[in-house]
């Protein structure tokens, strides 16, 4: 049996031996070197052309700024163009977007996890089924919707409600949720029970402080999926002062030059990429998602 985890493509004894062990290495390092310039490349010449002027930008697009650096395609982007009112109306609808996705998928995978009611394994299957309806077509219902909301009764258009409250409809955040409420040990739920805590004391005390690499995992993919969204906004957003970047930055295009464009593309990628390197060991380390995954 303690042969068997050693299986590969290349046997124990094929290592061993110094050409092939030198050449896999060789191998492994060009294709580290290959994913390292597909992954980092277009990001790395972004961040370059964002402070390259525009003719050296078209005349040599691969040259390290032939003729200097130009710092004022930075500030230009923010100011002129107003990058800086684009940028803090995208942070605000990725803020309201996260809180109410955070909401939604904790205190519903808590109470298909946790409390399990009588008819939670429909509810589940339920929710499972909603990532099989493509979401094109809901944007007609879901637009009719934010036009003439049935409780509040006045259209939510050209409001960030309009982003804030659709984007709470994720089912792939509650059923992440759920996995990870599902695999936490029950002993101290029932202990906590004991003690006299009730369902919200339970959830408030006991069920969050234990589920913080699921929060953060949910967290950033909220937060990554409402940054880069552009067809809602687009739709419920028509007001170009409440519009996000996703969705002005094509629409400056033409009327700015390239040099400050791509300077402004480069200001909207800065969040996604801090986010990332803030929380990457929850991408990367198993134990991240090691109780949401397990089955």
């Amino acid at each position: 049996m303690a042969g068997t985890t050693d299986r590969g493509l290349l046997a124990p004894t094929d290592w061993k031996r110094p050409g092939v062990r030198w050449s896999t290495r060789l191998l492994h390092g060009a294709l580290l070197a290959g994913l390292a310039v597909a992954g980092l490349g277009p990001m790395l010449w972004l961040a370059k052309a964002a402070v390259t002027p525009t003719q050296d930008t078209l005349r040599h697009p691969m040259s390290l700024w032939p003729n200097g650096i130009d710092l004022a395609n930075l500030t230009e982007a923010w100011t002129r163009v107003e990058i800086d009112k684009y940028f803090f109306n995208t942070i605000a609808l990725a803020a309201g977007s996260w809180a109410v996705q955070l909401l939604v998928a904790a205190t519903g995978g808590y109470a298909l996890a946790v409390l399990r009611p009588r008819l939670g394994r429909y509810l589940s299957g339920a929710v499972l089924a909603t990532l099989f309806v493509p979401s094109v077509v809901l944007l007609v219902p879901l637009y009719l919707t934010i036009l003439d909301p049935p409780v509040v009764g006045t259209s939510m258009l050209n409001t960030f409600w309009a982003v804030w409250l659709p984007a709470g409809a994720n089912a792939f955040n509650v059923l992440l949720m759920q996995r990870f409420f599902a695999n936490l040990p029950r002993e101290i739920f029932e202990a906590a029970r004991v003690d006299g805590a009730g369902p919200y004391r339970l959830f408030w005390s006991i069920v969050l402080p234990m589920s913080r690499p699921v929060i953060g995992v949910v967290s950033v993919f909220a937060v990554i999926a409402s940054w880069k969204d552009f067809l809602w906004p687009m739709l419920v957003l028509p007001d170009p002062a409440l519009q996000p970047l996703s969705v002005r930055l094509p629409a400056l295009q033409q009327f700015v030059e390239l040099d400050v464009f791509l300077a402004a593309l480069a200001i909207s990628s800065l969040i996604p990429i801090a986010l990332f390197l803030v929380f990457q060991r929850l991408f990367l380390s198993s134990a991240g998602l090691g109780g949401a995954v397990k089955g």
